[in-house]
């Protein structure tokens, strides 16, 4: 075990940006992200980066596409409505195959809404957000230390498919101070960048693109694209269970809101009520499969989110109508209690035994 700091979360993702070679930050300030860029701000010089604050959250996210079109590994963090503005150059960026890393702190809404925590950004992470029908990698963290682990993971996962890679983290993630290791990891084997624009002298010469003119070319391009998401979603879901071996309803649940969960879980269980966590890791590629087996285990399953429901649909399709998919959320900057959560399950389990 390496030496534990006790930091911010904004602060702990800009710090393992950095360890896993992050040189280049472009941004704009946005609660309750705001940490994310100040971090950066001093850090990013002191190992030779660069940090920039741009005038503008689509003028930062045009500096990403130019550094990851060169080759450097890079980010931008923002909050939900920056991430909002962003989204015409993130569908350029998964068009051209560029890889970046981009963080969403999410914040109430919709329109400016609240600086409080939220889910609500659920459906924009994972179903593209922007025009044209691409996805991201979705990594979706429930605490500060798997929030650094994850931006190691979300930098190689972006250079192993040439892809932009969210972390969706919301604003309690965001701003806590928890105990946190920065671990040491093996360097990963990844692809040589021979795609990047960095000179041509001794090559031919490289163009990134994300325009196709040509119908046809342009269908191409986007099966390409598609076999890559499919490619994900056969190697990189994870996802955490939580006392599902002998469970009787599930509970899902994920980032914040899933470790109160696990609380909920262990109360019910002293009442006699045999609870279990389902916790999806990548929100996308979901966890679809997970979902079906455990359908084939339990009758119930509850899905809690900070959001009036995004995330149930990706449950209800996991499920495929073989168990009965229940709901309980909270919005506008309020989170689900444990107790509300015990509530709600014990309602189910009651009307079960009517």
């Amino acid at each position: 075990m390496g030496e534990k700091v006790l930091i911010t979360g904004n602060e702990a993702i800009g710090e393992a940006a950095i360890k896993a070679g992050c040189r280049f930050f472009f941004g704009y300030p946005i609660t309750p992200q705001n940490k994310i860029p100040e971090y950066l701000s001093y850090r990013l010089p002191q190992v030779g980066g660069c940090f920039i604050q741009a005038e503008s959250e689509i003028a930062a996210i045009y500096m990403v596409f130019g550094a990851a079109g060169a080759g450097a590994r890079v980010m931008t963090s923002s909050s939900s409505p920056g991430i909002s503005l962003k989204q015409e150059g993130i569908s350029y960026i998964a068009g051209a195959e560029l890889p970046c890393v981009i963080v969403n702190v999410m914040r109430g809404g919709p329109g400016l809404g609240g600086i409080l925590p939220s889910q609500a950004d659920y459906f924009q992470a994972t179903k593209g957000g922007g025009h044209g029908g691409y996805h991201m990698l979705v990594l979706a963290p429930s605490t500060v230390q798997e929030s650094v682990d994850l931006m190691t993971d979300a930098f190689d996962l972006a250079d192993k498919y040439r892809n932009p890679v969210m972390v969706l983290a919301d604003g309690y993630i965001g701003q806590m101070m928890e105990p946190v290791e920065f671990k040491e990891r093996p360097q990963k084997v990844l692809p040589t960048k021979n795609w990047a624009i960095a000179g041509a002298k001794n090559r031919p010469r490289n163009l990134i693109r994300s325009l196709y003119l040509d119908p046809e070319e342009l269908e191409q391009h986007n099966l390409k694209l598609h076999r890559k998401y499919l490619e994900m979603a056969k190697n990189e879901v994870r996802v955490e269970t939580y006392l599902t071996e002998d469970a009787e309803i599930i509970i899902a649940a994920y980032g914040t809101v899933a470790r109160i969960a696990k609380t909920a879980i262990k109360m019910l269980r002293e009442r006699g009520i045999k609870a279990g966590l389902v916790r999806p890791i990548t929100v996308y590629p979901f966890p679809y499969e997970t979902f079906a087996k455990i359908s084939e285990k339990v009758d119930n399953i509850l899905v809690v989110e900070m959001s009036l429901g995004q995330m149930i649909e990706d449950v209800k399709l996991g499920v495929c109508g073989k168990a009965k998919v229940h709901f309980y959320g909270r919005t506008g900057g309020m989170v689900p209690t444990y107790d509300e959560i015990v509530t709600q399950i014990e309602k189910i389990v009651k009307e079960e035994v009517a």
